[in-house]
């Protein structure tokens, strides 16, 4: 019988320290699993367009409004940006600069933009625009045609900044331009707003998934 005792007594230590052991690697490889997970931070990158100037609702601006949702999502989320910049439109008037726009839109011209940017090292992509005749600006869609294969398998995330067409076909037009990304919900703010509502824009980014 004491032989017995001491024989399982000797099992249950080592069935004890394989257990033991076993915690431990679990421990240490969810600890790598945590570390890698920790090291591996999600890229974000805001792609936008803003026009200054002369602008409904706010008049004259130095800021463009889209341009100031751009620096509140960079603020709550540590986004890098790029602007889609153009010199079509400097120092137009509102209502020339509608009547060329509903132009562009008509006849489907892509106006060429300055400088590129590389999208691969990004798995999120916030893209956002004033609305002008129903979408986003023409020049929008010439970065959307360059870059129409790039964002597979990358969450798009559209927004715009309006006087009352709100996301207007803006979240459709993002998605027939990249096929295969992942298009969330899109959000839209008024451009009178954007000054002075910055608690709306971080709602938003706070009930993003």
């Amino acid at each position: 019988m004491k032989l017995k005792s001491i024989i399982t007594a000797a099992m249950a230590l080592l069935v004890s320290t394989a257990c033991n052991g076993t915690k431990q690697q679990q421990t240490e490889s969810s600890t790598s699993n945590e570390t890698t997970a920790m090291a591996k931070e999600e890229k974000a990158l805001v792609v936008f367009f803003s026009h200054a100037g002369d602008n409904y609702a706010v008049g004259n601006i130095e800021v463009g409004n889209t341009k100031i949702v751009t620096d509140y999502i960079t603020e709550l989320t540590g986004a890098e940006q790029f602007e889609i910049v153009t010199h079509k439109y400097d120092g137009m008037a509102y209502n020339p600069l509608i009547k060329l726009a509903q132009e562009e839109a008509k006849n489907g011209e892509l106006p060429e933009y300055e400088g590129d940017v590389d999208l691969t090292p990004y798995d999120t992509v916030f893209i956002g625009g004033p609305v002008w005749w129903g979408t986003y600006p023409q020049v929008m869609f010439t970065f959307f045609k360059k870059h129409a294969n790039d964002l597979k398998g990358k969450t798009v995330i559209p927004f715009t900044t309006h006087e009352g067409s709100g996301l207007a076909n803006c979240v459709e037009d993002v998605k027939a331009a990249f096929p295969g990304a992942i298009v969330q919900k899109g959000f839209s703010i008024f451009g009178h707003e954007v000054r002075t509502e910055k608690a709306k824009v971080e709602k938003w980014i706070n009930g993003l998934k």
